[in-house]
């Protein structure tokens, strides 16, 4: 049985130039194999300190009980400010807090059942755009996610399909973007002096522009049909009309630009990584996919499902879960230490940056059984359980938890078992997936599968 790809971790100790641009080629690859049995490790130069933490105690400080006293570090700003702006995703404190206010009605459990049939329809898109590749030719399967899931975004976000003429730039754009950038920038994990250089390149200040641009366009549009009562009533309507319930402030056009950028990053992004290792996980893993095959049919059988069909997709929840698990879209976020701390009897200073690793902490040797193996039947088992409520961010966790997480499971299971129940997916051993962290973990060299019409 081949085992889900791991890419290979770093022996022994190395300079830290030789650190600097290993982190420049591939995060994951970058850090020490012992970090996947450390509860905490210290990485110590002249200019900063880094805490990476995967003890779940400590986790838990952090994202859960003292949120306030471990803000976002403002270094996280550096690699994604070109995009994000001003975002939900980078602020901190007050502006946060004013941020998610507005954004978080959005996303609660009623506004789910109503975008409900957008996804629904961008499914059925991305099962007909696979009808001309399946051929048992190799197909790049992480383009065709992406593009399932920027048709999620604009359906749900601006009522608008990908095919859509700015739609279809922004997803173009984008492509180019998350190619160019890693999702953790060296300022960002690390807390380089001023004068260190921050490897920026052109084209991704180029390609973040662009896409600005884009979505400015569309932000200013549908504040034009908000004032004259013509607006669908999509994400976009609902965020930009929301106001802040303690001062009755509403976003402006250039706020929503960021906020837009952080929901096409989180939306889009995370949801086609996540779902490409889930098709990649069962073409390597047959019999699953057959249950997954199995359970779709059951549920597709009269046509579109409802919404409260969701949960009888169950073994398809698990897949997507347990992918998310060995293949967490963003594999680490930064805090900062807001005031000295002690974590495991060691000092942490003031201004030291707090790493939380979900790539690690979901594959960590002394919380999970057989870490390294793809197995959804784990959330049934005594270890599955404790695992999920201790060690399992692949939203983060608390008061950042991400605002969609509960929009990003329901769009990935129906996804996932739509393309399922329409094809079958199998492995191209010649073109094996190595996941390397750009803007999210994706496949260094894409993820290519075979695609094959399933037979009813």
């Amino acid at each position: 049985m081949t085992a889900p790809p791991k890419p290979p971790a770093r022996e022994g100790r190395v300079s830290l130039w030789r650190y600097l641009k290993l982190f420049r080629q591939d995060i994951l690859s970058a850090q020490p194999s012992r970090l996947y049995r450390a509860w905490m490790a210290e990485f110590r130069t002249p200019f900063f300190r880094s805490y990476m933490c995967n003890q779940p105690e400590l986790v838990d400080l952090v994202l859960k009980q003292r949120p306030n006293d471990f803000p976002k570090s403002d270094r996280i700003r550096e690699g994604l400010a070109p995009l994000l702006g001003n975002s939900v995703f980078v602020t901190n404190g007050e502006v946060w807090k004013r941020q998610r206010r507005i954004i978080d009605p959005a996303f609660e459990g009623g506004r789910l059942r109503d975008v409900f049939p957008a996804v629904y329809t961008a499914g059925q898109g991305a099962v007909q755009r696979l009808e001309s590749l399946a051929d048992g030719a190799p197909v790049e399967i992480e383009e065709q996610t992406s593009h399932a899931a920027a048709d999620v975004i604009f359906r749900t976000m601006f009522s608008i399909p990908i095919e859509h003429e700015v739609a279809s730039n922004v997803f173009r754009e984008f492509r180019d973007h998350q190619r160019t950038q890693p999702v953790v920038n060296l300022g960002a994990l690390l807390p380089l002096p001023n004068w260190f250089p921050r490897f920026r390149s052109r084209r991704t200040r180029q390609t973040a522009r662009a896409i600005r641009q884009l979505i400015m366009q569309l932000t200013t549009d549908r504040m034009t049909a908000i004032k004259a009562g013509t607006a669908p009533d999509d994400l976009a309507t609902k965020i930009m009309s929301t106001p802040d319930p303690e001062t009755g402030d509403r976003f402006d056009t250039d706020e929503m630009v960021d906020q837009v950028a952080i929901f096409f990053l989180a939306g889009h992004e995370t949801s086609a990584s996540a779902l490409a290792w889930s098709l990649y996980l069962l073409a390597l893993y047959p019999e699953w996919q057959d249950r997954v095959a199995i359970e779709a049919d059951q549920v597709f059988r009269g046509g579109m499902p409802a919404f409260a069909d969701m949960s009888k997709l169950r073994v398809v929840r698990d897949v997507f879960r347990e992918a998310l698990r060995l293949y967490p879209p963003v594999p680490m976020m930064v805090r900062e230490a807001a005031r000295d701390e002690n974590f495991r009897d060691r000092v942490v200073p003031k201004g030291a940056q707090i790493v939380l690793s979900p790539w690690h902490l979901h594959r960590h040797e002394r919380l999970w059984e057989n870490p390294d193996e793809f197995d959804p039947s784990r959330y049934s088992s005594e270890n599955g359980r404790d695992c999920m409520r201790r060690a399992y961010i692949p939203f983060s966790a608390g008061q950042r938890v991400c605002p969609g997480a509960g929009f990003a499971m329901i769009e990935g299971t129906l996804l996932l078992a739509m393309l399922v129940h329409a094809y079958r997916f199998i492995p191209v051993p010649e073109m094996p997936a190595i996941p390397v962290a750009h803007l999210t973990v994706r496949g260094e060299n894409g993820v290519w599968l075979r695609v094959e019409t399933r037979k009813t």
